[in-house]
């Protein structure tokens, strides 16, 4: 025992050493300390002396703590797997046989890849790289993503998991002799940590359990089976661990008619009630509860009646939802109402607000089908209002029954519930419809996309599932047959800007990149049917970015800058080059996605709208529309929290919580400073999100907007106290500048939200 805490002792004041001369620190108190222990355990010691240490004068202490932690992670692997602790790293091949052998990892890793390929691969593992990680990085890849056993004991290092994943993404490549070099290619992007993938690839790849999407989206249709068999699929895609988007705006509203019979609908509310009770039943993998957003349009009967009061605390509880999230879906304009004013400034712009149901009952709108149509089903074009023109129709006929309100009071009742509770999210639908490269497959002014997901950045055609036939077979079975509608699927991938930007790998990272999440397309399994069949009809990506405010810092770019939205522009037009051009490589090697003809990628309009006319744009557009293009939807910026943490970086497009703050979950409770914090980069991190002109974050996120074909998790940072004409105005502002979204709105005010995890990427 004293000689292996000898031996203890020696290592973690070599890791010590080691970690001093890197980072000029001085760790003479701790080398005392340590020098005068004769216990095991000296390591723990070690590890928790500097973890404290971390603070805003001191913030390489992280890396320290980060190689102590690594070296118990060594040790752990070591005497679990049966190898020398002094060479870190032990046999992969037997890795893989063994974690293979009891049901961790699946059998395909075996059966795609030989021994020597496999021991090949191991050659390209680089222990040093471990060391670019943070504690807080380290810490959340160990503690929720690395491969153990069934006893939850350590076998899988970090650069392993990130050979695992990357061998799952290009085990179908071929010839086999590219699909090595690609293996190589995707294991260079992660472990330089130039990029990470989604939340459920970073778990589940390579293992025999869970899928590898981020998130889900479905359209609940206006009947007892849809509503039914809506809630079945969601919570077989939330057990494996997806977050769940719901459009209800199709569902009547309160004190419609059923087959006739007159106010006997009950609306909404209890329906939405029974998703939460899915959500909190049915655990995401044993780990936490489902994670559901329900959206719903301002112009829905409901709106008022219930919805917007689901997550508050005053009220009836029996009409409570606390455990979803919200999210409103807005055009142009109701947006335009709350403008009017009377001659003495006071806000009197008129909104009704319909049953769906009745609006398609009594205004006989259809499609060339025959199938009758709502107001939810158009929107306004920049040349054609098409909704707006539907919305007076409804208003102007005599029998159609309307509740009417100021269009301020009801924007006043969202402000209230986002500053109690960070929700509804804005979704404001014109506009995303208009951006939409695949509108042609709904019809000039038909809506394409009624919602986004739980986190606000994905925005993809969508459609109910109904049940067309229910029989007998001859053997008695009931089978029940079902129309599948479009049921969009998320597949995240970001790219670490803090790390990729000043290394100058965009274009290269990139490449890879787009390969690694159209892959994920064709290995993932999905239990719900019609969201295989979506994923596969258009082969959506989205690629996204985080790191944003440690960019800027590194460039000595303020926040509330020109040349931080300048920088915003000319980045994220670069990204969707390399993107976009990636995408129509792997058309040329794989072939198009299948609702390619007639979309504007086929058409170049996309790139007219875009305004893109430089001669890159220009060939590529007629590349395009020669060759085709791989994947429907390319971009989409995630929240990225816990990733970005493995990255060493700042969440998402988010400015930072503050230079130096705790950083706590269930599991601990951490001391965090900004990334790369130096005299030299402090006056960029100085002032805390809460502090800063939202203004300039909208008009960042606009010119980022610009180039990203889905959407961005925008959330706006508000004090407490805020004046409800100032968040009014920001509400205004970003619909003016043309984002597609905002998330939360975060007051200083709020408990802490909880994030969706699959969102992470």
């Amino acid at each position: 025992m004293i000689t292996k805490a000898n031996d203890e002792i020696q290592l973690v004041l070599e890791t010590i050493k080691q970690a001093s001369e890197t980072y000029q620190l001085d760790t003479a108190i701790l080398e005392k300390q340590i020098k005068e222990l004769y216990v095991a355990e000296a390591g723990r010691q070690a590890l928790l002396y500097a973890v404290n240490q971390i603070a805003m004068d001191q913030p390489d202490w992280t890396f320290v703590a980060a190689r102590l932690y690594l070296n118990e992670l060594y040790q752990k692997a070591s005497i679990n797997r049966g190898y020398d602790l002094s060479i870190k790293y032990g046999d992969f091949y037997l890795l893989i046989k063994e974690l293979t052998e009891i049901g961790i990892y699946s059998s395909n890793l075996l059966t795609s890849f030989t021994k020597d390929e496999i021991e090949e691969l191991a050659k390209e593992i680089e222990p040093e790289r471990d060391t670019l990680f943070t504690y807080i990085g380290l810490f959340l890849l160990a503690d929720r993503y690395l491969a153990q056993d069934h006893e939850r004991n350590v076998y899988e290092l970090p650069q392993e998991r990130f050979m695992i994943i990357a061998m799952t993404l290009m085990q179908n490549e071929s010839p086999a002799a590219n699909r090595l070099t690609l293996v190589k290619e995707a294991y260079w992007a992660l472990s330089h940590l130039y990029m990470t993938v989604a939340t459920p690839t970073l778990a589940n790849a390579g293992k025999s359990f869970g899928q590898l999407s981020s998130c889900f989206i479905d359209t609940v249709d206006d009947s007892l089976d849809g509503i039914y068999l809506n809630n079945w699929d969601i919570a077989r895609l939330s057990k494996d661990g997806g977050g769940i988007g719901l459009y209800y705006g199709k569902v009547r509203a309160l004190g419609s008619d059923i087959k006739k019979f007159k106010g006997n609908s009950s609306g909404i509310v209890p329906w939405i009630k029974l998703v939460n009770d899915t959500a909190v039943s049915v655990d995401q993998l044993g780990q936490r509860q489902g994670a559901i957003a329900v959206y719903l349009d301002v112009f829905h009967k409901d709106i008022m009646n219930g919805f917007l009061d689901l997550k508050t605390n005053n009220g009836d509880e029996r009409r409570k939802a606390h455990d979803i999230f919200t999210g409103v879906t807005i055009p142009d304009l109701f947006m335009k109402k709350l403008q009017e004013t009377d001659e003495n400034g006071r806000s009197i712009g008129e909104w009704h607000t319909f049953c769906p149901h009745q609006v398609k009952q009594i205004m006989g709108w259809k499609d060339a089908n025959g199938n009758p149509l709502g107001l939810e089903d158009f929107y306004d074009e920049i040349d054609q209002p098409y909704f707006s023109k539907k919305y007076q129709e409804a208003v102007h006929h005599p029998l159609l029954p309307r509740k009417t309100y100021r269009a301020m009071d009801i924007m006043a009742r969202i402000m209230v519930s986002q500053l109690e509770t960070g929700t509804p999210y804005m979704f404001y639908r014109d506009e995303v419809n208009r951006q939409n490269p695949n509108k042609h497959l709904a019809g000039a002014g038909r809506t394409s996309i009624y919602c986004s997901n739980l986190c606000t950045e994905i925005a993809q055609n969508m459609s109910a599932t109904t049940i067309v036939n229910e029989y007998l077979d001859e053997d008695e079975n009931i089978i029940i047959i079902r129309k599948p509608g479009d049921f969009v699927v998320c597949n995240l991938s970001s790219i670490n800007l803090a790390k990729a930007v000043p290394a100058g790998v965009l274009e290269r990272l990139i490449r890879i990149q787009v390969r690694m999440l159209d892959n994920v397309i064709d290995l993932n399994t999905i239990s719900v049917g019609q969201a295989q069949v979506t994923n596969q009809k258009f082969r959506a990506i989205g690629l996204g970015t985080f790191g944003w405010h440690h960019l800027l810092a590194l460039k000595s770019i303020h926040w509330e800058s020109a040349a931080a939205v300048d920088l915003a522009d000319q980045l994220y037009e670069d990204i969707a080059y390399y993107t976009i051009r990636t995408s129509k490589e792997l058309a040329n090697e794989k072939g198009a996605y299948r609702e390619f003809q007639g979309s504007e990628w086929q058409t170049g309009n996309y790139f007219k709208r875009k305004n893109y006319r430089s001669d890159r744009w220009l060939d590529l557009a007629a590349e395009i529309v020669e060759h085709g293009i791989r994947n429907g939807w390319l971009m989409a910026v995630a929240p990225n929290s816990s990733t970005a943490k493995i990255g060493g970086s700042t969440d998402g497009i988010d400015p930072i919580y503050s230079v130096e703050y705790a950083e706590e979950k269930k599991n601990f409770k951490f001391k965090v400073t900004a990334p790369d914090l130096t005299h030299h980069t402090y006056p960029y991190y100085r002032r805390a999100r809460h502090e800063l002109d939202q203004v300039w974050s909208i008009k960042q996120n606009a010119a980022r907007q610009r180039h990203i074909d889905q959407g961005i998790s925008f959330n706006l940072y508000v004090r407490h106290d805020i004046k409800a004409k100032d968040l009014l105005n920001l509400h205004m502002e970003a619909w003016k500048h043309g984002l597609k979204t905002t998330y939360y709105v975060r007051s200083t005010s709020q408990a802490e939200i909880a994030e969706c995890e699959a969102c992470q990427s």
